[in-house]
């Protein structure tokens, strides 16, 4: 088996290159809706995962609902020893889902409870000390993807105050946890379509005005913020919105917006949707809402916010592609011969940017956890053939990044 223990150097700002033991997937991909499920799937699938690559110890992602969470908070030792057990490094989590992400019906739920509500700061504030207790010692710090701020059609500006609010009392609970325990945890906000935040714009706006002068408000300090808030990029989430990903990556950081975490995925894409229904109608699944953007001939961007509506709608745009909020594995290719594409592309942008900024190595993070979901015909049949489509999907990510001399060769 591979060698374990990269250096600290590889968990933050200033690494070279990543590992491959740096390189996980999230758990969201498994139901898990409760501590037992969550530490059946680490003994399990997680770990099945890492040995299938060959490796000692993993970093992965791990999806922990609010009743997960809640059974771990005053005590994290079972997690603690569940990693141990299967050879998983916790640096990251995903604290998006706060109830059950594998319902027969989650849709719109996924945004609930929202950043105005006390819930959501006490649940992320749980995340926050449970994943300080499990980081890695040569980690230096851990992310916690989140929300963005709610689900926009139902948002108001007395909301986005009490959102705004909450997250500096956020930033000044995690500052006290540094100071605590000598460990950071940056809770990283994740742009989508038809969120409070959906284009890197908003996000820009968001920590270069709004918090700041939210946290002269509440008498918190602008470094709490700056050290303990971000961003997660989700790859997928952007593309569908035809952002281009170096341009967002770049403007990003020349506004001093830090990047804590990319999720590594990828989207549907129909470069021709005059056979719209055909070729898209199987993924119009009933659990998740899968956002449609339809990108004119003149340049506009017109959207639907699911798509079964998408599909029944005779006059969305047929003049220029679609683009759907639905993360297909990461290395099925741009251009399938029935002309369904994915933004695979939009991942290499990515790692292009990273391979020419290299100061900066958020957490990398394969979010694929449509799986399940998938149309019959490319859903993995059992346990064993979904975790080798996850070990597929990270053979694709190593392969690039070590095609850009973004993977240490001594792993």
């Amino acid at each position: 088996m591979t060698s374990a223990a990269p250096p600290v150097e590889r968990y933050h700002g200033g690494a070279i290159a990543y590992s491959t033991t740096d390189l996980g997937f999230c758990s969201n991909v498994f139901a898990g809706a409760d501590w037992p499920a969550v530490e059946a799937n680490l003994l399990g699938p997680i770990r099945d995962v890492r040995e299938r690559r060959r490796l000692d110890r993993m970093t992965t992602g791990l999806w922990l609902s609010a009743a997960a969470t809640a059974h771990l908070a005053a005590d994290p030792a079972p997690l603690v020893d569940a990693l141990a057990t299967s050879g998983v490094d916790l640096v990251t989590l995903n604290g998006f889902p706060f109830g059950d992400f594998h319902a027969e019906r989650v849709k719109q739920r996924v945004y609930t409870p929202a950043w105005d509500t006390p819930q959501r700061l006490d649940y992320t504030l749980d995340l926050a000390r449970i994943l300080v207790r499990c980081l890695p010692a040569r980690a230096a710090f851990g992310t916690i993807s989140t929300l963005p701020l709610g689900y926009a059609a139902q948002w108001h500006p007395d909301r986005h105050a009490a959102a705004l609010a909450a997250l500096c009392r956020l930033a000044a609970a995690l500052a006290r946890i540094a100071d605590e325990t000598g460990r950071a945890i940056r809770v990283c906000l994740e742009p989508e379509p038809d969120c409070v935040l959906e284009h890197t714009i908003q996000a820009i706006r968001l920590f270069t005005e709004e918090l700041p002068a939210a946290a002269q408000r509440c008498g918190v300090a602008r470094s709490a913020i700056e050290s303990h808030l971000g961003l997660c990029f989700d790859v997928c989430h952007q593309a569908v919105q035809f952002e281009d990903i170096d341009a967002s990556l770049r403007a990003l950081a020349s506004a001093g917006v830090t990047v804590g975490k990319v999720q590594v995925s990828s989207a549907l894409e129909l470069p021709e949707p005059a056979a719209a229904g055909a070729l898209l109608g199987p993924f119009a699944e009933p659990r998740y809402l899968h956002q449609v953007r339809c990108r004119r001939a003149d340049g506009r961007i017109v959207a639907s916010p699911d798509l079964a509506q998408a599909l029944a709608d005779p006059d969305l745009p047929r003049d220029g592609p679609w683009r759907v909020h639905f993360h297909v594995p990461i290395q099925h290719p741009p251009q399938g011969a029935d002309g369904l594409g994915t933004t695979a592309p939009a991942i290499l942008q990515a790692l292009d940017y990273l391979a020419a900024a290299p100061d900066h190595r958020p957490h990398l993070e394969v979010e694929t956890y449509t799986w399940r979901v998938l149309p019959p015909e490319h859903r993995p049949r059992d346990t064993h053939t979904l975790t080798s489509g996850l070990c597929a999907e990270l053979a694709w990510l190593e392969t690039h990044l070590a095609e850009r001399g973004l993977l240490d060769g001594d792993t």
